[in-house]
Parts: structure tokens; C-alpha cells; sequence
């Protein structure tokens, strides 16, 4: 019986070894891959096209877009650490737009922006809040009547 007892402890202790183990291997701060961001980025692609390839890249010209980035980075612009560099306004507005031109996944953008899905996740939704409150007051309309608010339903239903 206590023989039994012993081995069903070793048992036990040989399971929960093995666990611990493959938790600690998978308990890491970052990819490795991903700490390059300075160097793998798309914003070093940015920097080197032509203007009509920056338009098919993000959809809008330079000049557009700088005012854009002027207008979002007050917002958006956090400050590094001591642990890593922050993500830089212009990167967060152009995976933005990156997303919004092409829509593909977070994962698919997190090897072309160097960001992690779950940064890219936050980065998105945060930029898109933030361009709206920016553009609102200039371009869209408050008072806008109920048929004029069904027509654009139907004029962007009608995209797709």
C-alpha cells in the first residue's frame, strides 16, 4: 500500500515536471524576430517609394497622409521605456492604413509591420477611434437627415 503510494507521488511529481517545463519554454517577453522592428518594418519600405507606390501602399498620397499624421499624433504617440523603444505614431498610423487598404489579418500584418498581433489589435482599433474624433468635425455632418443617412448605408452597402 505504501509502495503504491510512493509511486503514484513519483507519478505526480514526473507530470507536473514536465509541465512546469513547457510553460517556462513558451514564458518569454517577446519573439526574437520581433525585436527588430527597426530594421524588418515597412516603415523602411515607406521610405524608400516612389509617390505612386506610397498611393498603392496606403491608398493616399504624401501630402494627405502627413496631414493626416500631424493631425493623429498628439493622440496616438506614446514615449519609450527603459525597455524598449515606443512604436512611433507614423508606424501606428501606417498598419492602420495598411489595414483598412487591404484588410488582411493581424497575423498576416504582423510580419509585414513587425508588430505583435495583439499590439497591431490595440494599435488598430485606437488609431481608426482617433481618426474619427480628428476628421468629424471637418468632414461629416451632425445634422444629417434620415434620408441622406440611408442613402450612404446604401452607397457603402453597395461597395461590398
Amino acid at each position: 500500500m505504501e509502495e503504491a503510494l510512493l509511486w503514484s507521488f513519483y507519478g505526480i511529481c514526473i507530470a507536473t515536471k514536465g509541465r512546469n517545463k513547457r510553460k517556462n519554454r513558451r514564458l518569454r517577453w517577446s519573439r526574437e524576430w520581433l525585436l527588430k522592428r527597426q530594421e524588418f518594418s515597412h516603415v523602411r519600405l515607406l521610405r524608400e517609394l516612389e509617390p505612386d507606390d506610397w498611393r498603392n501602399y496606403l491608398r493616399m498620397d504624401t501630402e494627405t497622409y502627413n496631414h493626416l499624421l500631424k493631425s493623429v499624433t498628439p493622440y496616438i504617440k506614446r514615449q519609450n521605456t527603459c525597455m524598449r523603444k515606443a512604436i512611433s505614431a507614423h508606424e501606428r498610423l501606417s498598419a492602420t492604413l495598411r489595414f483598412l487598404a487591404t484588410g488582411r489579418s493581424y497575423k498576416d500584418l504582423e510580419f509585414t509591420t513587425i508588430m505583435s498581433k495583439q499590439s497591431l489589435s490595440e494599435i488598430i482599433l485606437e488609431t481608426c477611434d482617433v481618426i474619427y474624433r480628428v476628421l468629424k468635425k471637418d468632414f461629416l455632418k451632425d445634422n444629417m437627415s434620415a434620408s441622406n443617412k440611408t442613402s450612404v448605408i446604401s452607397f457603402i452597402a453597395n461597395l461590398s
